[in-house]
């Protein structure tokens, strides 16, 4: 079917201009990609689970203006020991990062494995992100693939003594960046990977995550923290046998996010538990889209987001549990509300389950509300300042997005950069 002539329009308008790297062994990957997305066409209103997000300015030929954002707070994660892989501009930066070396795992930059004819990551480069298009088309996906020029391959054969932190600089107004990562944990295997910055004025970036039978992905982001940022984010993770990923992400400032979530549980007793807060104000929005397929017996999924909106910003949250025929014994469980602080700010929900098993216990639930008055009322009675008792409430609000974090340390961190936004904005 051809696509209607607004979308060709654009798709080729933002095409124009863009040259696919020199990719090597990720060539066909690339060019399949590319040819989904010309038959596709990028993303319009008109789309179903883009209904509720404007992606003019994600898909726009140039990327838009983005003031950089000058902080005195030291950036998030730097008290912990950690291995540095520094972008700037979604370009690998040396000279910032630490040496790409740590015993259990092995680096690769995508552009140094695209000149080897043998590598790891050729077999999975563009994989999950193609068959995470089935059964909702993901074109910001599929355009990565295609373009991106910059990212890493981490092979996780051990237990590292440290996580492989992520760092992203935003330094040009003007910086439109794609990075493309692929992550493969092998069977035993345990690793932590941590992301935070806010990259360029205009950010994709797709991940690619492979979890072997019995292996462990812990993932903590945050995302910040330049208040004019777009970004369109994409993770694809596949978990085999016994395999655990855990994912948590931070969201505060910018005037467009959205983070797409596809996990599919292809092996028995596999756990995967997603989760978001985030925190916005004024001319915000963000939207967290996922998609969660059990495929498998006995798996354990959990999608838990909290958004807290007010002076107008807007949250969306799209979410979907897809039992497949013979997923028995499948517990999936799925909550997305919100904290509305003013009567201008909305949040959008699409909850959704599709079952075809007949064992299972499934649950999902959205709520939109304000401050809770008696809540108010009886720490005000106490003394409280009204400022420090709403921000109390908040945080007491977002408790369960953060409690999906294991790491106590990294919990904390998220706790104070929450306490430290709820602080300068009350």
């Amino acid at each position: 079917m051809a696509l209607p002539e607004v979308k060709q329009t654009a798709t080729e308008a933002r095409l124009a201009n863009m040259v696919m790297p020199d990719a090597g062994c990720t060539r066909a990957a690339r060019e399949d990609a590319l040819a989904r997305v010309l038959e596709m066409g990028l993303p319009s209103r008109r789309d179903e689970y883009w209904k509720y997000t404007r992606s003019d300015t994600l898909v726009s030929p140039e990327a838009p203006h983005a003031a950089l954002f000058n902080a005195d707070e030291p950036m998030l994660f730097d008290e912990f020991d950690r291995l540095k892989i520094v972008f700037v501009d979604g370009v690998f930066s040396p000279e910032h990062s630490d040496d790409l070396v740590l015993e259990g795992v092995s680096i690769d930059r995508i552009e140094d494995i695209c000149c080897k004819d043998i590598h790891w990551a050729k077999e999975l480069y563009g994989v999950l992100e193609l068959h995470g298009q089935t059964p909702v088309q993901r074109p910001l996906a599929a355009l990565n693939t295609a373009f991106a020029a910059d990212g890493v391959a981490i092979h996780v054969t051990g237990k590292p003594s440290k996580p492989i932190s992520l760092i992203y600089k935003h330094r040009s107004e003007s910086s439109d960046a794609m990075l493309h990562h692929i992550v493969r944990v092998e069977s035993g295997a345990e690793v932590t990977i941590l992301e935070n910055g806010p990259a360029a004025s205009r950010f994709n970036k797709c991940i690619e995550i492979d979890i072997a039978d019995g292996g462990v992905l812990h993932h903590v982001r945050a995302q910040g923290r330049d208040h004019e940022r777009r970004a369109a984010t994409h993770m694809f993770t596949r978990l085999g046998q016994d395999s655990v990923y855990k994912s948590f992400t931070l969201t505060v400032n910018g005037v467009l996010t959205r983070n797409e979530q596809v996990v599919e549980l292809t092996g028995d007793d596999a756990v995967a538990h997603v989760a978001g807060a985030c925190v916005g104000d004024g001319d915000f929005h963000h939207d967290d889209t996922v998609f969660v397929t059990h495929d498998a017996v006995n798996c354990e999924s959990r999608q838990v987001f909290k958004k807290v909106l007010r002076n107008g910003a807007t949250g969306v949250f799209q979410g979907k549990i897809l039992v497949k025929e013979g997923a028995q014994k499948t517990d999936g469980y799925q909550i997305s509300q919100s904290l509305l602080l003013d009567e201008d700010s909305q949040f959008l929900a699409k909850p959704e389950l599709e079952i075809y098993a007949d064992d299972v216990i499934c649950s999902h639930g959205s709520t939109s509300g304000a401050i809770d008055e008696t809540a108010l009322f009886y720490l005000r009675s106490r003394g409280i300042p009204t400022k420090d008792a709403t921000n109390l409430l908040t945080l007491a609000f977002l408790a369960e997005a953060v409690d999906e974090i294991e790491d106590a340390a990294l919990a904390e961190a998220m706790v104070a950069r929450l306490e430290g936004w709820l602080s300068r904005h009350s």
